[in-house]
């Protein structure tokens, strides 16, 4: 029997109900949560998890019974999900006093625990971390029952410490008796540590020959790189406060040693430990030194965002092109600092899941200046840097990705009251090989390293799973959808609204090669994976297939049932394939997937179809073609292209991906509009090349058919003169978009695209862009500012949405449009798009939960295989019918 408060005898009508929570409420803190609001409503009875999740029997007075009951579900601890709430009168027993009592079979609704994401650090914890007069100050690993790591931790189930990567970390006795004690809100906290019983924290460097300069001797010059961003006077200011810093704080956590990982997983560089790390560290990254940081996902690699040369140099590193940084901001009130920020983005900010939150630009930058009045949880600066951000961190980028602090570690580099100054904002970004996972083996990320940080502070609890941050974008409504759906959020179970009698059987669906994410599902439920990433290298795949394991066995999930896209050259693809191991493998077009997403994003059950908007970059199509401006008549078991745009050649493949220049080419010649030498992209193809691809698109040679709103977007970002070669996936539009962005209110009429009526015989229409190319070359011969160019072309893409809509509504009477693809990722054509089809009286079905681009394939895959026929064929699409609209030969 478990710990057991008194509680005095009920007045007056009694009643005593047995009264079921299920969803995420075991590892969370909910019996004791349960127990504390019994106690204060003076209810007797009992609290234990079972099959079912948490199951509780209370009795007392019927008031203080049915305020049991309302408040069991909306007053839960942070990292709780409450699913549902059950309940049913039983006779009163007479019970004296509340008992949380053991765990009888373990395990979440239908036999599965249900396990919750990692969580930030909490208010509770992040006050104990800086008081100096608690056990755990400064201690980098703190935690409790409402925050800390969970997911990541995770190595079989049940969820206990056993397994757990905390299994070789023995409790203390202090430790034990908090762990213990129903009434501490550490109560059966698995990742429970002290400085006594914990996990070591390191400061290593790379090894050097015996008389070289270590990382720490060369913090002023952050290695080869040239990252100085301070002077001598300040470093040796910095060194002697850092030093002041580790002095201060307990013996225990100041010692230094020899990291020791070597021939047998050995680093071999003498390193330090606990506090003096800290302060090391933080000296460094003062210095400009390139800091690799392991987390609780994974590694990031870290500088001062305000160093221009260390914002370089880690580009450089990464080579990272011209693709932004994320930042990781001291508190909100330096956040606010770098853009405004609205109270439901402070919210993110600030909530359990702390994701990256996309910050739109301030139309000036901002610089580290105090405010007149700072919040509540900003901390004083001493000694403000003149600019936060250094320009290169998000070159071209309408957004500021900005998160906060989630683990002890991130509060600590930034320092605790009274140490001394170091950098406000931090560059924090994924530590990897480009193309690869992001680093979470010790060995391997020593291995690697030495190539990419000047020094890496670690620590010895092993990550079992990989989990990169989460990105979260706010919209003008105030509601918000993950752009990348990771820690904090995986692995939360997504309900699946299917209409009966229709459940997934046994499924896993394993995406698509970009952004990928793998979806598990069984019953009425699906789980996705965190980030796994593109799919373009052997360690990604295997990062997948891991992924897919381990999913499948935190949910007890044994798929009988493959999902996957149906282009043949996937990696992802041909990975189910492999593994299918004589299971069924659906194979789904890849737009059907986006729509099918949003519909079940959106609580759809599939029994009315929805017009569907799906704008991406590419696809692969019924006729072999790259699809992705389409527009589909689409329910679960199926679809139909009711309309497209225009196909124009993709001159060299992904060599036309690379070079926007080549599809502004490809454009403007479909249009008929002369290749002026005057015109920027004409101007920017080298004059052998552009050679090359006129004869391509003459002759039809390696050039692919596209309907791809995608590569519009970076036709005209490159014809505006905006970005002709790209670093990153979707480079030329987001720099479209932030070009649009100051003129879309003022930038007079809108470009206008041709809706051809579909020919006889036919549902679908084309979409043809030919007029808006013209116009944007009448503006550029008549000098119209760029940005006046870029927001009439972004109208124009959603007076064409609303056309297509409209269309599309008369002849199948359907008044719900689900928009999906990665192109909605841009919120100025998202929103535009919105605007207009509710004017229309449209109902209009955004992404909420789950990504709208790639990152949302798997939930799409997964609803539209639980709606195949078991006899039907793998390849079966029900509604489907190809376009019949005469496609150019290939």
């Amino acid at each position: 029997m478990g710990r057991r408060h008194p509680v005095p005898p009920p007045e007056g009508d009694v009643a005593r109900r047995r009264i079921t929570v299920a969803g995420v409420v075991q590892g969370v803190g909910f019996r004791p949560f349960v127990h504390a609001l019994a106690g204060e409503l003076c209810l007797s009875g009992h609290v234990t998890n079972c099959a079912g999740g948490v199951v509780a029997e209370i009795e007392g007075a019927r008031d203080s019974v049915e305020a049991f009951c309302a408040r069991v579900a909306t007053h839960a601890p942070p990292p709780a999900a409450v699913a549902s709430v059950t309940y049913e009168e039983v006779p009163a027993l007479g019970t004296a006093g509340f008992a949380i009592r053991p765990s009888e079979n373990g395990g979440g609704p239908g036999g599965r625990t249900l396990l919750p994401p990692d969580t930030a650090m909490c208010a509770a914890c992040s006050a104990e971390l800086a008081d100096p007069a608690d056990r755990r100050y400064r201690h980098p690993f703190i935690t409790c029952s409402h925050c800390g790591p969970r997911f990541t931790i995770v190595t079989a189930l049940p969820y206990d410490r056993a397994t757990t990567t905390m299994a070789g970390f023995p409790l203390c006795a202090a430790c034990a008796r908090e762990y213990a004690d129903p009434a501490d809100r550490r109560f059966h906290a698995q990742p429970l540590a002290c400085h006594d019983c914990g996990p070591t924290l390191y400061l290593s460097g790379p090894p050097k020959p015996t008389g070289t300069a270590d990382a720490t001797d060369t913090a002023a010059t952050a290695g080869t790189a040239g990252t100085t961003g301070t002077t001598s006077t300040a470093d040796a200011t910095a060194t002697s406060d850092a030093t002041d810093a580790t002095d201060a704080t307990d013996a225990t956590s100041t010692t230094s040693t020899t990291a020791t990982i070597g021939a047998t997983g050995t680093i071999g560089a003498t390193g330090t430990t606990g506090a003096a790390a800290i302060a090391e560290a933080r000296r460094l990254l003062t210095a400009g030194a390139i800091l690799a940081v392991k987390g609780i996902g994974g590694y990031h690699l870290a500088c001062d965002a305000a160093n221009a040369r260390a914002v370089a140099a880690l580009r450089e590193r990464k080579q990272r092109g011209r693709r932004p940084f994320a930042v990781m901001a001291a508190d909100l009130g330096t956040a606010e600092q770098l853009a405004p920020v609205s109270p439901a983005e402070a919210e993110l900010l600030t909530g359990p899941c702390r994701p990256i939150v996309l910050l739109r630009r301030a139309a000036q930058p901002k610089t580290a200046q105090p405010k007149t009045a700072q919040p509540k949880t900003a901390q004083p600066q001493a000694h403000p840097p003149p600019a936060l951000l250094a320009d290169g961190v998000c070159p071209g980028s309408p957004d500021i990705g900005v998160m906060l602090p989630y683990a002890p570690l991130h509060q600590l580099l930034f320092g605790l009251p009274g140490d001394p100054p170091g950098p406000r904002v931090l560059v924090m970004t994924s530590a990897n090989v480009s193309g690869e996972p992001i680093l979470t083996d010790d060995e391997r990320a020593h291995a690697v390293l030495p190539g990419l940080a000047d020094a890496w502070l670690w620590h010895d609890r092993p990550i079992q799973v990989p989990c990169d941050d989460s990105v979260v974008r706010v919209r003008a409504d105030g509601t918000s959808v993950p752009l990348r759906r990771s820690r904090g959020y995986a692995p939360l179970p997504l309900p699946l609204p299917l209409s009966l009698p229709v459940t997934a059987p046994p499924s896993l669906a394993v995406g698509g090669d970009l952004k990928n994410t793998i979806c598990v599902a069984e019953g009425r439920t699906a789980w996705l994976s965190a980030h796994i990433g593109d799919m373009d290298s052997v360690a990604t795949l295997e990062a997948a297939g891991t992924a897919a394991r381990h999913l499948a066995s935190l949910t007890s999930v044994r798929p009988g049932v493959l999902a996957a896209d149906r282009h043949p050259a996937y990696r992802s693809t041909r990975w189910a394939h492999r593994h299918a191991e004589g299971r069924p493998v659906h194979m789904v077009q890849h737009h059907h997937a986006h729509i099918a997403s949003a519909m079940a994003d959106n609580g759809l059950d599939g029994t009315e179809p929805v017009i569907g908007l799906a704008f991406d970059g590419t696809g692969y199509g019924d006729d072999g073609a790259v699809w992705g401006g389409e527009v589909l008549l689409a329910d679960y078991s199926g679809y139909r292209r009711l309309a497209h745009l225009a196909y124009v050649p993709l001159p060299g493949g992904d060599a036309a991906v690379r070079n926007p220049y080549r599809m502004a080419l490809s454009h403007l010649r479909a249009a008929g509009i002369d290749r002026d030498p005057g015109l920027p992209p004409v101007a920017t193809c080298p004059d052998g090349e552009r050679r090359l691809v006129e004869r391509q698109l003459e002759r039809g040679l390696a050039c692919v058919p596209t309907s791809s709103m995608g590569r519009l977007f970076d036709a005209v970002s490159s014809l505006a003169g905006i970005c002709h070669r790209i670093s990153y996936e979707a480079q030329a539009a987001i720099e479209l978009e932030a070009a649009a962005a100051p003129a879309m209110t003022g930038c007079g009429p809108a470009y206008a695209f041709r809706l051809t009526p579909a020919p006889q015989g036919s549902s679908c229409e084309l979409l043809d862009p030919a007029p808006v190319l013209e116009a944007v070359v009448a503006d550029l011969r008549a000098a119209a500012p760029t940005a006046v160019i870029a927001a009439r072309f972004h109208h124009a893409v959603a007076d064409a949405a609303l056309a297509v809509c409209r269309s599309a509504a008369r002849r199948t009477g359907i008044g719900s449009v689900a928009l999906s693809g990665g192109v909605f990722g841009n919120v100025l054509l998202e929103e535009a798009c919105t605007q207009r089809l509710l004017a229309a009286s449209f109902t209009v079905l955004r992404h909420r939960n789950v990504p709208c681009g790639d990152g949302g394939l798997a939930l799409g895959q997964i609803v539209v295989a639980a709606h195949r026929a078991p006899t039907s064929t793998p390849t079966s699409e029900g509604m489907e019918s190809p376009c019949a609209w005469p496609c150019p030969a290939r």
